[in-house]
């Protein structure tokens, strides 16, 4: 299910996501013979990123994170078959400042955090913060591949632990950088 959006703001500088998928087969387990069905992120940039996703948890928002990953290197989010169609990923750069947002806003704040619902997150004393939206297009198991702007798809986008060589790999998009822009609006 897509999150409501407020097309009435004026502000509109947001990070136009392109996601193409770069596979559509399942991560196999070579030893057991069995699918992995996981949520995963790949930081594909030079720098140390922090992540934090949104996602539909029953009837209720959820936003969680963060999750530090270092750069070239990938981490699964979310164990498990994906529950979901969508996904919401905020993501910054701290290295050089910049993010990977959205228009999708939700509750985050400063250090870790499991925050229920959306709304009046100012009001409950946590940061409202635009994340891009993640369609998995009902897949089992989903990879973001986290880019720098200038950056092509990788050739030979890193795959998370775990998954064995020769196996198929998860699909996946491949999201690129954007710096900070000052914006307004809604979750979509």
């Amino acid at each position: 299910m897509a999150v409501p959006v407020d097309t009435t703001s004026q502000n509109w500088r947001f990070l136009r996501v392109g996601i193409a998928a770069a596979a559509v087969a399942a991560t196999v387990c070579g030893a057991c013979g069995q699918a992995q069905a996981d949520f995963r992120l790949c930081n594909n940039t030079g720098s140390r990123v922090g992540v934090a996703i949104g996602y539909k948890d029953g009837e209720n928002w959820m936003t969680e994170g963060w999750w530090n990953l270092s750069s070239r290197s990938c981490e699964t989010i979310l164990r498990g078959p994906l529950a979901s169609r969508y996904y919401y990923i905020y993501a910054v750069d701290y290295d050089r400042g910049g993010e990977w947002s959205g228009k999708a806003f939700m509750c985050t704040r400063d250090k870790e955090f499991t925050i229920r619902g959306i709304s009046d997150c100012l009001a409950r004393g946590f940061e409202r913060t635009g994340f891009f939206e993640v369609d998995t297009i009902q897949q089992q198991s989903w990879t973001v591949q986290l880019t720098e702007s200038t950056e092509q798809a990788p050739a030979n986008p890193l795959q998370p632990q775990g998954s064995s060589t020769g196996a198929a790999a998860p699909p996946s998009a491949k999201i690129p950088f954007t710096t900070p822009s000052l914006s307004a609006g809604s979750v979509r």
